[in-house]
């Protein structure tokens, strides 16, 4: 079975999203989303109203919004978000978000075609919050590579 990378990622908004402050995070998704989208590796992304996945509230926080998507392996999500122009808005996140106490960011694989919920993505970050990485919930970090997920299910 072949087998693709997910991975969530979560914010905490300065200011509700149609706010000033949030104003130029917000007319720059479409972009970074087309950019995603045509980036070499990318497979699927989460959207909830409209083309993006802002609407869409975990652990009953209306300032949380969520980021998930499915990339063909770990090298191709790492060049989308270090090596593309994702990394300059990146480098502004400080402008709209404030910085977390608690992990927020997840990688986990799925069988290749399998597309990820938000409830499972939340339950493997709230994994990795709980335990330290392993091949089910894991970082770029401290990442794991397929063969030792699929070891660690037989």
């Amino acid at each position: 079975m072949k087998y693709q990378l997910a991975q969530l990622n979560i914010g905490r908004m300065l200011a509700p999203l149609d706010s000033e402050v949030m104003k130029d995070f917000v007319s720059n998704l479409d972009d970074i989303n087309a950019l995603a989208e045509n980036s070499p590796g990318f497979v699927w992304r989460y959207t909830s109203e409209g083309n993006n996945a802002t609407s869409t509230r975990i652990f009953e926080d209306d300032y949380l919004i969520v980021n998930m998507s499915v990339w063909t392996d770990m090298d191709a999500l790492f060049d989308y978000v270090y090596k593309s122009a994702h990394v300059e808005i990146f480098k502004r996140k400080k402008e709209w978000f404030q910085k977390l106490d608690a992990m927020h960011m997840v990688m986990w694989y799925v069988p290749a075609g399998k597309i990820p919920t938000v409830q499972e993505a939340v339950e493997r970050l709230v994994y990795l919050r709980e335990h330290e990485a392993t091949p089910y919930a894991f970082t770029f970090k401290k990442a794991f590579q397929v063969s030792e997920y699929i070891s660690s299910i037989k």
